[in-house]
């Protein structure tokens, strides 16, 4: 008998969050103790399905019954989209449980938390069953929700209603997508396979299925207008919150742009693509230019989220207007998602470690830093000439792969695009100028530089951070073999 690896990988953060609530004890070593053996095993397990090999389409399926009488069931399925992004999760969430292991306010039901939500969004690229992929999106918000609203600061609770409120209007517009997929489709199911196969609407249905998922998607990314959730958000989320929120979150709505819009509705999408080309643009000047505009270090990274963002998106759109941008764009997009997972959860989990010991994260009040720290300030300093796509770390060989493949579709936007470029790299050397060199505060913090165990939480990502960006091919093999399939039933 097969070893069910996608199930296990899913369901052990739930098994650790289940054993943590059986429990007694609700000491902090005990949770997390806990928690990061799961978060551990999860990696193990996603690893292994890693090992097993993924060819292309998609592999090593698992299905059970659900509920027969309307086409429902347990479907899961790895492809080279998804996979990257399960491995970027198992790994983001082992790190900031490490992390967060000094918290001390409500351990058990912090890595409880934490745990549903690892399960949730695992779940959620796993799912080859649209109501089930329905169910783990929606159950991320639940999660997110609750990690923002207990263990958050600035006005927690205000932030966490907003993210839920904002995120939720997008899954209603998402649940219809699915109700008009799953009615177009002869005979009615919801099984994603039949769907990717043979997209099932055409015409008016289908462009107002794919505007739906747009929104739904938009919101979830997000692209402008629909941002302004996430630097409140970000503001208030504790740091493992906000890597969770930048590093995985994000990409359930870039990963919904390629699943349901270029293999679902991929007519609709090569109609309205040169729109969504237009505001991916857009948004991706815009992040950039208003965390130039920032004071609040944590509130800049925030908005360099939409900035990336509109990257991945501008390579989804570039591949559904013309095969001539898909083998590039698809790849880079793809690959920049993983990228921003690793760079932009570094950095705020470096972020919190600065909060601790400045107790600020105004960049005016800040400078001198990187004598008194010099491993902290260093890791920032990788970290960031990363973010603005310096050659050889993590984001260059995935946006050069966008902006190769918009360039060959779109070339006059591409020129735009590369202004986001410009101004990322001027936001990050004026943060680094700020905040690590200059004039040493008078007063610092008794706490020393980083500790083993954000060491231990921190250094893993730094060290993917340069592995990807010097072999990129460990993980592009992969997300090319099926970006080959999804550009050749798109042609």
């Amino acid at each position: 008998m097969t070893l069910p690896l996608l199930s296990l990988s899913v369901f052990l953060p739930l098994l650790g969050a289940a054993l943590l609530l059986l429990l007694r004890s609700r000491g902090r070593r005990t949770a997390f103790t806990i928690g990061i053996g799961t978060a551990a095993l999860t990696l193990l397990a996603t690893g292994l399905v890693w090992a097993r090999g993924v060819p292309g389409g998609f592999a090593q399926l698992e299905e059970l019954p659900w509920i027969p009488a309307i086409g429902a069931a347990y479907r899961l399925g790895v492809d080279g989209v998804s996979l990257p992004l399960v491995l970027l999760t198992a790994t983001l969430f082992l790190a900031t449980l490490i992390y967060s292991a000094n918290t001390r306010e409500q351990p058990a039901s912090f890595v409880a938390l934490m745990l549903l939500l690892e399960t949730a969004c695992l779940g959620a690229f796993l799912a080859l069953d649209l109501l089930l992929f329905y169910v783990f999106f929606e159950v991320t918000l639940v999660g997110m929700y609750f990690i923002i609203a207990g263990w958050g600061h600035d006005n927690p609770k205000q932030a966490a209603l907003m993210f839920f409120i904002y995120t939720l209007v997008g899954s209603l517009f998402l649940l219809l997508a699915i109700l008009a997929l799953y009615l177009g489709a002869a005979p009615h199911t919801f099984d994603m396979r039949a769907l990717l196969a043979h997209p099932p609407l055409g015409g008016t249905a289908a462009v107002l299925t794919f505007g739906a998922l747009a929104l739904a998607f938009a919101i979830k990314t997000p692209l402008f207008p629909f941002h302004t959730w996430l630097p409140t958000a970000h503001t208030a989320a504790p740091a493992a919150g906000s890597a969770i929120l930048a590093g995985v979150l994000l990409k359930l709505g870039c990963y919904g742009f390629i699943r349901f819009g270029l293999q679902m509705t991929p007519d609709a999408f090569r109609q309205l693509a040169p729109y969504v080309l237009g505001l991916a643009v857009f948004s991706a000047l815009y992040g950039a230019f208003a965390a130039l505009g920032q004071t609040d270090i944590k509130r800049m990274v925030a908005y360099t989220s939409v900035n990336h963002m509109g990257y991945v998106v501008f390579g989804v759109a570039a591949a559904a207007l013309s095969p001539a941008g898909g083998p590039f764009g698809l790849d880079g997009a793809v690959l920049q998602m993983v990228s921003h997972g690793i760079v932009t959860g570094g950095l705020f989990l470096l972020i919190g470690a600065l909060q601790d010991r400045t107790h600020t994260r105004d960049m005016g009040q800040l400078g001198g830093l990187a004598p008194a720290y010099p491993v902290l300030s260093g890791l920032f300093i990788l970290a960031s000439f990363a973010s603005l796509g310096l050659p050889a770390l993590a984001h260059f060989p995935a946006e050069f792969q966008i902006f190769l493949g918009g360039y060959q579709v779109a070339p006059v936007a591409t020129a735009l695009l590369l202004v986001g470029l410009i101004i990322t790299t001027a936001l990050y050397l004026r943060a680094i100028q700020r905040v690590f060199l200059g004039e040493q505060p008078a007063v610092l913090s008794p706490l020393g530089d980083l500790d083993a165990r954000e060491l231990w939480a921190i250094g893993p990502l730094v060290v993917l951070i340069v592995l990807i960006g010097i072999y990129p091919e460990l993980l592009l093999g992969l997300i090319h073999a099926t970006q080959r399939l999804i550009m050749a039933g798109h042609e």
